[in-house]
């Protein structure tokens, strides 16, 4: 991808009991998704169905639409927002000819593949690619046999090529798994380390300003910019407020759908994750699907059987913050739409369960409160941990 000249178009269903508005915002996201890969968004599909068709993921009438309009439009990417099965996949690029067929997921670890800069990241993307293709291989003309370099292995005269793809790409993901895990020893070993210093760890869905967060707390330079998935590799910085010491990680971001090929393939990064003593969830509370967002976390977090650790939430970005005004006069019930952003804060505040703070990274808004609350919070960890070290009082 990465060539801003190809266009792409996106198909999404909306299925009995789905909530339309919902289904649009997802594929807003998708539209983001192939931004982040280099590919100019074009036009959107959307068909209501009661479920997915088995065979062709829509209907055969839409499906040859869609083939018109990528055949006369110039279309390089045709992206559905769910994972395809491998039989419909190849049935319905046997009716769109013209374009490349891709998913949500295939679309996910194409950008990962893009923003892996250290061998560790590339070799995890690399297993999760080929974990998604295998059960795929069936009609692809892939010729790994071409890329099997060193293997050492020859298919038998009576092998097909699926057979000889098939086997190539397990040998391949074995590899990759031997190789994953003596670096996994190596990051264990560096973590045990770093003594009994107390970790903090951002997490949040992608996009929400971790990484931003993380340059403001640690004085660091840490990648940022509005793209999806900016930061791949975790990232640990010792950082000290006032007299308190700590270890602050950032990691990737979670995602609706996120793949499991790669929730597998991430899981010892998300070591930092599992062994912190702190979550600090960073919410993009601009945006109009935050709940949803947080509650996507939360289940990746369980996932990864990180879920039992204390959270303090971060409703970041709150100068970018729109709310429609609410007329009193109106018969209709207050929407989470109408909830200004004083009363979004009284609802959350006034919930006990949750600690949490609403600020503004970019505007340096609500900072220092941000920076005491966490050294009371590390300081308490900290003071347990060395109940000698009365310099912390």
């Amino acid at each position: 991808m990465e060539n801003k000249t190809e266009k792409a178009v996106f198909v999404g269903i909306i299925k009995d009991g789905d909530d339309e508005k919902k289904v649009i915002e997802y594929l807003d996201e998708l539209e983001f998704l192939a931004e982040t890969a280099g590919v100019s968004k074009d036009k959107r599909f959307v068909q209501r169905l009661d479920k997915p068709e088995n065979s062709t993921y829509i209907r055969s009438g839409k499906l040859k639409e869609i083939a018109e309009y990528c055949e006369n439009n110039g279309i390089s990417y045709v992206i559905f927002d769910d994972e395809l099965s491998g039989i419909q996949q190849r049935n319905i690029e046997k009716v769109i000819k013209c374009s490349s067929v891709i998913d949500r997921t295939s679309l996910i670890l194409e950008i990962f593949a893009q923003r892996a800069k250290t061998a560790y990241a590339k070799m995890q993307v690399e297993l999760a690619r080929y974990n998604y293709m295998l059960p795929r291989l069936a009609g692809m003309w892939t010729h790994l046999e071409r890329q099997r370099g060193g293997v050492g292995t020859r298919g038998g005269m009576g092998e097909t090529q699926i057979e000889i793809d098939r086997r190539i790409v397990k040998e391949k993901i074995s590899k990759l798994k031997e190789q994953l895990k003596k670096v996994d020893k190596q990051m264990a070993t560096q973590r045990s380390n770093r003594g009994q210093l107390v970790r903090l760890s951002l997490v949040g869905y992608t996009n929400v300003g971790k990484s931003t967060m993380m340059n403001l707390l640690a004085k660091s330079d840490v990648f940022a910019e509005n793209k999806l998935f900016a930061t791949l590799d975790t990232t640990v910085r010792k950082v000290v407020i006032e007299n308190v010491p700590f270890l602050l990680s950032d990691t990737v971001g979670f995602i609706r759908k996120l793949p499991t090929q790669l929730i597998e393939a991430f899981k010892s990064t998300l070591d930092e994750v599992r062994e912190a003593d702190i979550l600090i969830h960073i919410v993009d509370i601009s945006h109009p699907g935050f709940e949803e967002q947080m509650e996507v976390v939360e289940q990746t977090l369980r996932d990864i059987k990180a879920d039992n650790k204390p959270v303090y939430v971060v409703f970041n970005k709150i100068d970018a913050y729109e709310y429609e005004e609410y007329d009193e006069f109106s018969l209709e019930p207050k929407s989470k739409e109408n909830r200004s952003l004083e009363e979004l804060k009284n609802s959350w505040i006034a919930q006990e369960k949750t600690p949490c703070i609403f600020i503004s990274a970019k505007e340096k808004i609500g900072i220092e409160k941000l920076r005491n609350d966490i050294y009371k919070m590390v300081a308490e960890i900290h003071a347990g941990r060395y109940p000698f070290n009365n310099f912390l009082w």
